[in-house]
């Protein structure tokens, strides 16, 4: 009876504490951490791999190699940082079997400057209009439609929280590279769910904006003459 009730953690266990009773044999709290981090760790290798199917494999894998080298895992770091690095390389692991784990459209656009087509304020309770089911279904599939090294980015610091300098470290990037690619990523995704969120443009909304254009057009014919 004992044996059973030390292999429920305690309320307010924490990784360091849940590692060492499993490198102390007890293969309850190894459960215990699965079941702590497996909505994280699936989230992460969604974001990696793309598909559900690859997301599965890949969590599993992160798991058992987990398992496999824990006595590896230094606890001067968090358990989360360890972990979702583990996850992100399986991940990896599954998308390069499918021979497009570096795609031109992975890397296309990392030296362009992403310019949103689209400046009317969102409105300010999207859900009345759609729902809480069809908000979030929304949400994910523009997560899901970034490309690879935003998606995963977006998704270590938006969704899983994590500090510039742990997601870097996830991603085996510069804090710089990654803060880039965070901006990139909100960008794109802001630009995509626009069509649904924003509201109608007003007339003088619309007038300012063909202003706008026709002054755009007008400086680059003038540009075009000069340089003749």
């Amino acid at each position: 009876m004992k044996e059973d009730f030390q292999s429920v953690p305690a309320v307010g266990e924490d990784d360091l504490a849940l590692v060492t009773r499993v490198l102390a044999g007890d293969r309850g709290a190894f459960e215990s951490l699965v079941r702590r981090h497996e909505r994280r760790v699936f989230r992460v290798t969604m974001a990696v791999a793309g598909n559900r199917e690859d997301a599965e494999e890949a969590t599993q894998d992160a798991f058992i190699k987990v398992f496999r080298h824990l006595d590896q895992f230094r606890k001067e770091s968090r358990f989360t940082t360890w972990l979702t690095s583990i996850a992100v390389n399986e991940a990896l692991q599954v998308r390069r079997k499918r021979k497009d784990s570096v795609s031109f459209n992975e890397t296309r656009g990392l030296d362009e400057q992403i310019v949103p087509h689209r400046f009317e304020p969102w409105r300010e309770d999207p859900e009345k209009l759609f729902g809480k089911q069809e908000v979030r279904r929304l949400v994910e599939s523009a997560i899901q439609a970034l490309p690879p090294i935003y998606r995963e980015t977006f998704v270590l610091r938006d969704v899983e929280e994590m500090s510039a300098e742990e997601a870097a470290e996830v991603l085996g990037i510069g804090v710089p590279a990654l803060k880039s690619r965070l901006l990139r990523a909100r960008l794109m995704l802001r630009e995509s769910l626009a069509a649904s969120f924003q509201q109608p443009p007003t007339l003088k909304t619309r007038i300012a904006h063909a202003a706008t254009d026709m002054g755009t057009a007008v400086a680059m014919r003038l540009m075009r003459a000069v340089g003749k």
